[in-house]
């Protein structure tokens, strides 16, 4: 099948994006299909946090209660001809059980300070909203490689141990900001991690599999974790380190650079 090089399409077989590959690969047009049309890639029974069916719609003049309505209507807004609203539809698409929790999280954080008569959104809804944007899950079988990569060892991870890294690790992101800046990379570029060690027999199942599989574990460890979950908890991640990415990085020095690159704080 043939695409122009600005459908989406184009960008199935790009690292980083293997979540999503599939459903971009069905958009071979370099018009971005409407809202409408997006909904036929959600899958079967997903809801919102309110127990509302998921569907696209274009957005309502002057509706501030983003999450808020998704929760009450299963209406997330998307705007037309918007990379960045696309992907964070084909997020709902293979990410439901975690971005119903998510939209959850936020119902449940915003009543908890509305009856505490607390103001502001409160460290909660704004991790959940950062890592919504920029979130990525680590998985690995090498306790080392999380271990290294969480204490910001970035040469030793991504060059010294590259094999081992490629061998043992993959990069999921769920962040529907990052896939709109990945699409023209840039220096700086960062995520928010939650890094998660698994037996070595996940790194075979097959990806649908695995995928559906790391969204259940996402969303238990999001539902666990609401009371501790805040900005700082997220690990920062520079995107362009991870080998294939981009091909500065097929050299050490590469990864010297800390505008890039920056140690950990205190270290």
């Amino acid at each position: 099948m043939s695409f122009t090089s600005d459908a989406p399409a184009a960008l199935a077989g790009r690292p980083l994006f293997e979540p999503i590959a599939e459903r971009l690969g069905r958009h071979v047009d370099a018009v971005l299909p409407p809202p409408e049309h997006l909904d036929a890639l959600l899958q079967q029974g997903t809801r919102s946090g309110g127990g509302m069916p998921i569907r696209f719609v274009p957005p309502t003049p002057g509706l501030t209660a983003y999450e808020e309505h998704i929760f009450n209507t299963g209406e997330v807004p998307t705007r037309a001809h918007d990379w960045h609203d696309y992907f964070n539809a084909l997020a709902w698409c293979v990410w439901p059980r975690t971005k119903h929790c998510c939209n959850a999280l936020h119902l449940r954080a915003q009543g908890l300070r509305h009856t505490a008569t607390v103001s502001g959104r409160g460290p909660l809804r704004d991790a959940l909203t950062q890592f919504d944007e920029c979130g990525i899950v680590v998985v690995s079988s090498a306790p080392a490689i999380i271990d290294g990569l969480a204490a910001h060892a970035w040469e030793e991870v991504f060059w010294r141990q590259r094999a081992q890294l490629l061998a043992t690790t993959r990069f999921l992101v769920i962040g529907h900001g990052i896939w709109d800046q990945l699409r023209n990379p840039f220096v700086g570029l960062c995520a928010k991690a939650i890094y998660r060690v698994v037996d070595a027999h996940w790194l075979y199942l097959p990806p649908p599999e695995a995928q559906a599989e790391c969204d259940a574990w996402l969303a238990a460890h999001l539902a666990g974790h609401d009371t501790d979950l805040t900005p700082r908890s997220l690990s920062p991640l520079p995107l362009l380190g991870v080998p294939g990415v981009v091909a500065d990085s097929e050299c050490a020095d590469y990864y010297r650079d800390t505008r890039q690159f920056r140690p950990r704080r205190g270290t």
